[in-house]
């Protein structure tokens, strides 16, 4: 199987190895937050890259908690068509990823399965979000 086509998962471990073997780190989009403890929309912080101002670190706990109530998926390459590895990674909604289980590999584990729609390397924190971003308390 190649490694430079895309896979999605939800498990909390994959996505912080993933993230943390490229420098990364947990953040939100400055500016984002909603009342009380909501952090925002999700971000991964690669030192470096253009997030210096616009993203706030958070812990692991938050990025997992909000991760998981706006129902989220991690899309993300470990290489590059070149053999490089890569940074690509964005959140997807769950449904959104639900519906790509047919290109799924047999020889993936049962958290994530290829999306044969994304063959980019990103060099920067391309991980946007729809209106799952716009969560409001109590609607869980």
């Amino acid at each position: 199987m190649s490694t430079q086509e895309s896979k999605i998962t939800t498990d909390h471990e994959t996505i912080k190895k993933w993230i943390e073997e490229r420098g990364g780190s947990p953040a939100t989009v400055k500016g984002t937050q909603h009342k009380g403890d909501d952090v925002g929309l999700l971000r991964v912080d690669f030192p470096g890259f253009s997030g210096e101002t616009s993203l706030e670190k958070i812990t692991w706990d938050e990025f997992f908690d909000k991760f998981e109530e706006s129902h989220l998926a991690f899309l993300y390459q470990d290489e590059t068509k070149e053999g490089q590895q890569s940074r690509f990674s964005k959140f997807v909604a769950r449904e959104e990823s639900a519906h790509s289980k047919e290109h799924r590999s047999p020889h993936q584990d049962k958290s994530s399965h290829q999306d044969k729609s994304s063959h980019h390397d990103k060099s920067s924190h391309t991980t946007g979000k729809s209106s799952h971003g716009k969560s409001s308390k109590g609607n869980k």
